[in-house]
């Protein structure tokens, strides 16, 4: 820890000290934005919008979709993942109304590089995602999705980055007040409030928000179970009936949210910038399940004198607390050797929950109580300091520099079961739509910490980058070379002694090269090449011996696992329509190697014979490929001035070996689209657009599991009016279709079952959710 403080305080201390011994380029106050600089905008231009706001055309030499802040609020987006539905390649597997793991290009989120202000966080997940469900849309000045990696970045973008950039202080003059409110089809309300100011502030600029969010997402969800699937049997669903299950999940809570930015630019050159943000989120998951021996009937459990069709009655609630913040400096110090700059950044994330599960029963001759208490503590912090430099070089630029980043994850699952058999007199008097099996619970009393669940992983990671840059007339490029290490220890307390302390170290060297030619003034060619990583998920790399995890199945950690990578190609052409619109054709290809797959040991399982342990190892590799289609344009051409239409496609597939055969990678979606146009009533001032999204299927499987998942599509509307120049007021009508996701289980007991096709449980799960209405209205000031 002290050789991190020293090497944090010289760094800052050398840094600052720039722009008092070395000679400035600027000797007088800044002066206003020039026309290659982004204006400050007023307030009122923010709420009032008077003219439709289309993609940017980004002018970076790696190839980058910018979508402004204005693009996406007229629909009213409250997370940066509802606001997300809307562009390119970025699929969910979530539950309906609900967007939380962005899954570019189809992949797993864990492929994907989530930054804020190109900066990563830290998240929940073991495989090193971060939820954009954590970001209020509000926060947002603007979305970057780069499809290629940059020398400059780190290299875990496999399948891309999504760098969602808050408002600065540099940006708005002014500010506003937001308030509304959503309902929902079960007569819920939730109220939505915020405000954001900016200006100057002493010798530099300030901007500061905050928001209050109610969340709330009701859902009605319908299980049906079988013997045997369509596959063995067309009749299944008369001849192989085992069950069926009604289930409501409502999630229920509130986000509270504060940024801030401070920028000082000085008159020797110095820029300074200090930025944070704090999200936190209070949340309930209610979950109430009826299993039923028919596959319509409702009524109890079987009595002493009446017979009845409910076999089990179960009860899952979750309470959720979750909490970060994120804390930044940059200094930015221009003299005459070049241009150098200090960052330094803390990243907290830390989720607290408390889930209860209790069942009972019936399908039994003395009805059963089950209770299940797990509760959770997760902290995740990353401190990161980088220093780097750039300089003229003949036409071009040559920039290097060097990062260090120290991660800790503490993880403490505790978990405790009651089980014991209940009075039939309990089941002779039961109604499941008035009592609730919490009234047989018995206090918590043993609490012991789950297989691989009390543990501490550390992640230090120091990397080097060095990028040539340049522009010639209409062409211009970038290529660098990044240096990655990273060295990883895991103690895991819940096995034995010694096998607790486990650690590993990898190395990559991760070039690039983009080019970019304006072959016309309306179009541009570019092309990439980079090499990426994907670290392993952290639950991997835990020791821990898992039993029957996968099916019957025991799951072994393999904390030797080494990172996958991938070579990627991105070639794509873009066309200027116009004054604002733009159209634009990806294609893209990615070469992964050291796959992590779960493999059989070889070595028996818990649960005997036919059974396995299993382990993730790297095994083999894998491609994913597809085409990406985007058009954003006024219809000028077609007379219409102030209609102004969005539409993309991404064409998605992959292809990789497991032990069963060939299939995609898990859970990527075959396809996304979206449609969508707005129409500004400019003589009455007011607005009003359509925007309708669908998903294609996505097919995953595991050792014991195959998982077909299917959603329905999503139609969004909105009606605006501005009233003068500082108010406007937004009605948005969401999940206009009721959107539903459904899912096919193949469920096999043993390796051998899977590769005959001899099912343990075939499952049919739906759950559908109703539209969302909200009424948003703004006012600068």
């Amino acid at each position: 820890m002290k050789t991190k403080l020293n090497l944090l305080a010289s760094a800052s201390l050398f840094t600052l000290c720039l722009g008092t011994v070395l000679p400035a380029t600027a000797q007088t106050a800044p002066a206003p934005a020039t026309e290659d600089e982004d204006p400050i905008l007023r307030a009122e231009t923010v709420v009032v919008q008077g003219e439709i706001t289309y993609r940017n055309r980004s002018e970076e030499t790696v190839q980058t979709l910018e979508y402004g802040q204005d693009y996406f609020q007229r629909f009213e987006p409250l997370t940066a993942g509802d606001a997300l539905k809307r562009v390119p390649s970025v699929t969910f597997l979530s539950d309906v109304i609900e967007s939380d793991g962005a899954r570019l290009r189809g992949l797993d989120p864990g492929y994907t590089q989530i930054l804020i202000n190109g900066e990563k966080v830290p998240g929940s997940s073991a495989d090193r995602s971060f939820f954009l469900d954590r970001i209020p849309a509000e926060l947002i000045d603007r979305v970057e999705i780069v499809r290629s990696s940059s020398a400059r970045r780190s290299g875990d973008a496999l399948a891309g980055t999504l760098n969602i950039i808050l408002r600065d202080g540099y940006e708005l003059d002014g500010g506003y007040v937001r308030a509304g409110g959503l309902y929902f089809d079960d007569g819920e309300f939730k109220e939505s409030l915020g405000a954001v100011y900016g200006g100057a502030v002493g010798p530099g600029r300030l901007i500061i928000g905050g928001n209050l969010q109610g969340r709330y997402n009701p859902k009605i969800k319908k299980s049906l179970r079988y013997g045997d699937s369509p596959e063995n049997n067309p009749t299944y669903r008369v001849d192989d009936f085992d069950n069926r299950e009604d289930q409501t999940d409502t999630r229920d809570g509130t986000d509270y949210s504060f940024n801030a930015e401070y920028g000082v630019e000085t008159a020797n050159g110095l820029d300074m910038t200090f930025s944070g943000f704090y999200v936190k989120t209070d949340r309930t998951e209610d979950e109430r399940s009826f299993e039923y021996d028919d596959p319509t009937a409702i009524t109890g459990p079987v009595r002493t004198t009446t017979p009845g069709n409910l076999l089990t009655d179960n009860a899952n609630v979750a309470k959720i607390d979750q909490e970060n913040y994120s804390l930044r400096a940059v200094f930015d110090q221009e003299w005459s050797a070049g241009t150098t700059k200090f960052k330094v950044g803390l990243a907290n994330f830390e989720e607290d929950v408390y889930e209860t599960e209790d069942e009972i029963d019936f399908d039994r001759a003395a009805p059963r109580y089950t209770g299940d208490l797990t509760t959770t503590a997760l902290t995740d912090e990353e401190t990161s300091v980088e220093l780097s430099h750039k300089f003229d070089v003949g036409t071009g630029a040559l920039e290097f520099g060097l990062s260090y980043q120290d991660k800790s994850r503490d993880t403490e699952i505790l978990t405790q079961r009651n089980r014991f058999n209940i009075a039939t007199t309990v089941r002779d008097g039961w109604n499941q739509f008035t009592d609730n099996p919490e009234s047989e619970r018995t206090p918590w009393t043993n609490l012991l910490p789950e297989a691989g669940g009390l543990n501490t992983l550390g992640e230090e990671r120091l990397d080097g980058f060095v990028v040539l840059d340049g522009e010639t007339g209409r062409f211009s490029w970038e290529t660098g070379l990044r240096y990655e290490t990273t060295d990883v220890s895991i103690t895991d307390l819940t096995v034995a002694a010694a096998d607790q302390n486990k650690s590993t170290d990898y190395a990559f060297f991760l070039p690039s090269a983009h080019i970019k030619f304006d072959v016309t003034e309306a179009d541009r060619l570019s092309a990439s090449v980079a090499r990426t990583v994907r670290r392993p998920n952290f639950d991997f790399i835990s020791p821990a011996l898992l039993e029957a995890e996968l099916g019957d199945n025991d799951l072994l950690g393999n904390p030797d696992l080494e990172p996958e990578s991938a070579w990627g190609l991105d070639v794509g052409y873009e066309r200027r329509l116009g004054k604002a619109g733009v159209a634009g054709i990806n294609v893209f290809y990615r070469d992964v190697s050291d796959l992590i797959e779960v493999a059989n040991t070889g070595v028996e399982g818990s649960e005997g014979p036919g059974t396995f342990v299993l382990q993730p190892q790297n095994t083999g590799d894998g491609a994913v490929y597809g085409i990406e289609l985007d058009l954003s344009t006024p219809l000028t051409m077609f007379g219409l001035p102030n209609t102004g239409v969005f539409a993309n496609y991404s064409w998605l597939d992959s292809d990789i070996d497991d032990t069963f055969g060939s299939r995609r990678f898990n859970d990527q979606s075959e396809f996304v689209y979206n449609l969508g146009f707005i129409h500004d009533l400019v003589e009455l001032d007011a607005a009003f657009g359509v925007t309708y999204r669908k998903q294609g299927d996505a097919f995953g499987r595991i050792v014991g599991e195959e998982i077909v998942t299917s959603y329905g599509a999503d139609l969004e509307v909105f009606v605006e009016k501005r009233l003068g120049e500082k108010f406007t007021i937004r009605a948005v009508g969401s999940n206009l279709l009721n959107g539903s996701k459904d899912e096919a289980f193949n469920k096999f007991a043993t390796i051998q079952d899977q590769i005959d096709r001899s099912f343990d449980e075939y499952e049919l799960e739906s759950e559908e959710a109703g539209p969302v209405f909200q009424v948003m209205a703004r006012y600068a000031f």
